[in-house]
């Protein structure tokens, strides 16, 4: 099996549409990989996983799937056999019968973390404020103004269901674990990274290294890359 016959599917967060993975899909392909971002409703977790399911009925041979922050909680509920690998960005990663809301609020949050509520249409949407001081701090101001005009709202029935059985119990998981972030703490992360017997890698990025830090994103997935075809 060459590298060139593994395929990389990446899944973005809450607030974030495809646009957030841009970068990464850049460099994926300038080492020989086809990358494909997966668009998902954020309107429920059932919703979010179909989505997923339907962009890996388009792509041939095995995949390495990529989840970011809540994304980590859709890749684990996706059943698809093509599915060998996969890699949790600063991701919330719920073991069965949890909720995403149970591992994104298990310890204190950051001092600079914002408060979230829905809004009168039942959505939850991030403060204008909280994209330079949070969600990403060491972003340019062009790409906190980005992250801003294109994020796209959560709703509650995506973190406040229970999830299955975690696809992490049964193939192999990477960790990218960012030890700057201001809207998961490290502590939460790494709880769960070492919970999944993932293989960590801990860096001093904050919550959107795919924006910040897409070399170390991308080391992380061609290292996965690398595990599926050996």
């Amino acid at each position: 099996m060459s590298e060139q016959t593994v395929r990389v599917v990446l899944v973005p967060g809450a607030w974030a549409d495809g646009s957030s993975w841009s970068k990464v899909i850049v460099l994926l392909r300038n080492e020989g990989i086809e990358a494909v971002s997966a668009p998902i409703p954020l309107t429920s977790l059932a919703d979010d996983v179909q989505a997923l399911e339907r962009t890996l009925d388009r792509v041939a041979g095995p995949v390495v799937l990529v989840g970011h922050v809540y994304a980590g909680a859709v890749i684990g509920e996706a059943r698809h056999p093509q599915v060998r690998a996969l890699v949790y960005v600063a991701a919330l990663a719920p073991d069965e019968g949890e909720t995403v809301a149970d591992v994104f609020y298990r310890n204190e949050p950051h001092p600079l973390a914002p408060t979230l509520a829905p809004d009168s249409h039942g959505l939850i949407w991030l403060p204008r404020d909280a994209f330079a001081s949070a969600f990403a701090q060491d972003a340019s101001p062009e790409d906190q103004a980005l992250a801003m005009a294109t994020q796209r709202p959560i709703s509650p029935a995506c973190i406040t269901v229970p999830v299955g059985r975690p696809r992490w119990k049964d193939i192999p998981a990477w960790y990218l674990l960012a030890e700057e972030d201001r809207m998961i703490v490290e502590k939460t992360q790494r709880f769960m990274a070492e919970r999944m017997r993932a293989r960590v890698h801990a860096l001093p990025v904050d919550h959107t290294p795919g924006v910040t830090a897409p070399d170390a994103v991308v080391s992380v997935i061609l290292e996965a890359v690398r595990g599926v075809i050996h």
